[in-house]
């Protein structure tokens, strides 16, 4: 999804699925149409050829041999039923769909989720094999038998409660998917509400850490059960002396989100002592405003403070993720060129080629990192264009903005690696020369931040 870089079939196939998700909530997405017009029959194609792989190289097809892809692969087609495959094709869609019925039981709760939701969807199809008609609810009766309830928190799976560094590991998408698996295959409403009720009670969902986990619980939240939207609540927080009334406030529709802000000369010690309660409100919440089975919705709030900090002051942070951060002088000599390090208190000149290094320690493998390394306002890059690069066994997308250059890492092996490009000094003054800062998308708990330095140009 990188020009210059390959293609990627995880990336592709969770955009189709994300089409399918507007399908499936009415939205209309004749717009999107040239999309899925070229990606589905390129995800058709890529099922087949790794079909053909297993027959090329007579690899025993009685065993298991279907990945995390192909499972993603068929749940993203359930949403496109009505987009007929290419008769080459069957071959391998009937090969995986056994696979599926017959090695669920070896998967995780993520790609049990996708199979049920799968084979339900896909059981009037005439190529599938009626006898694994009962496998969805085979499924759901082992996930109910593997769950937690509890009064308060709601049902979930312990398993859930931490995530990995990988997309099929990620705990707010697998539990989202497991209420879609209980309300179409189930049609258990009381059972959806529990799992929503985790869902937004969980201290881990307080924060949805990513834009994706966010994605998928929306999409969960608005689709099944009852509807929460429906029922507001009065909330009366008490800070102090102070107290702020939801309905004092002007809260955002739908979500009764409202923000309240203090100056810090008026915040006092006794401040730090916060009691909140939430009344229902006497108001009707209109038609299909309904109860959920454990009460009520959830509601939820935070605290925090914000202050500024010069960029320069700004202590290096240790992580998994270790970020180094150096500049170095490049001068020619009779030798060839030179890299004289800058340290604190040296004077740079206009017209000096500046090497910056960044070294990265990392020591887990991890998928899809962002790194931004800020540069003074007094040195203008020399690659201005952006673009797929391969340096030191690392592939990676270099663009370059107004006061950074950004860096897309799609897989981060564990292992330590350097990244180095040019700037020239354009401008005499005194300068931050900013902070480099990293962070995995789906861990966003492993981030880090190299120090802040100055730099005096002469």
């Amino acid at each position: 999804w990188f020009k210059g870089g390959p293609d990627n079939t995880y990336i592709t196939q969770y955009i189709i699925t994300g089409i399918g998700h507007l399908k499936k909530l009415g939205v209309d997405v004749k717009k999107l149409a040239p999309i899925i017009k070229l990606a589905i029959p390129y995800l058709d194609k890529k099922l087949k050829e790794d079909y053909d792989y297993l027959i090329k190289n007579k690899i025993k097809l009685n065993q298991q041999n279907i990945s995390y892809a192909q499972i993603q692969y068929l749940y993203m087609r359930s949403f496109f039923l009505e987009i007929e495959p290419a008769k080459e094709i069957n071959p391998a869609f009937k090969y995986y769909w056994g696979q599926a019925e017959t090695y669920w039981r070896k998967q995780n709760k993520y790609m049990q989720g996708l199979i049920a939701l799968s084979l339900h969807r896909f059981l009037p199809m005439p190529m599938r094999d009626k006898k694994f008609k009962n496998t969805p609810k085979e499924i759901l009766a082992s996930l109910k038998e593997t769950s937690i309830n509890h009064e308060e928190l709601g049902m979930y799976w312990k398993e859930l409660t931490s995530g990995g560094y990988y997309w099929h590991q990620a705990p707010i998408e697998t539990h989202s998917l497991l209420i879609e698996v209980f309300s179409e295959v189930g049609k258990d409403v009381m059972v959806v509400d529990d799992l929503k009720t985790w869902l937004l009670k969980n201290k881990q969902t307080t924060n949805w850490k990513t834009t994706k986990a966010t994605a998928e619980a929306c999409y969960a939240l608005l689709l099944q059960g009852t509807n929460w939207l429906a029922n507001e609540s009065v909330v009366e927080i008490k800070a102090g002396n102070i107290v702020f009334n939801s309905n004092e406030n002007k809260s955002e529709a739908g979500t009764g989100y409202f923000k309240k802000n203090i100056e810090g000369d008026k915040i006092k010690p006794e401040m730090g002592n916060i009691s909140i309660r939430l009344t229902p409100n006497p108001s009707p919440g209109g038609e299909g405003n309904t109860t959920p089975s454990n009460g009520g919705p959830t509601s939820w709030g935070g605290v925090y403070w914000q202050y500024f900090e010069d960029l320069d002051k700004i202590t290096s942070a240790a992580t998994p993720l270790r970020l180094n951060k150096k500049l170095f002088v490049e001068k020619n000599t009779d030798r060839g060129p030179v890299l004289t390090p800058v340290n604190d208190g040296d004077f740079l000149k206009v017209g000096d080629k500046i090497k910056v290094r960044i070294e990265l320690r990392v020591d887990r493998d991890m998928e899809y990192i962002h790194m931004k390394d800020m540069r003074a306002s007094c040195m203008e890059p020399v690659n201005v264009l952006s673009g797929y690069k391969w340096q030191g066994g690392l592939g990676y997308y270099e663009t370059t903005k107004d006061a950074s250059t950004n860096f897309f890492i799609d897989y981060l092996r564990k292992g330590t690696y350097v990244f180095e490009y040019a700037l020239f000094v354009t401008h005499t003054g005194n300068f931050s020369n900013g902070i480099t800062t990293i962070q995995s998308m789906y861990a966003p708990e492993f981030s880090s931040h190299s120090e802040g330095v100055r730099v005096n140009v002469e």
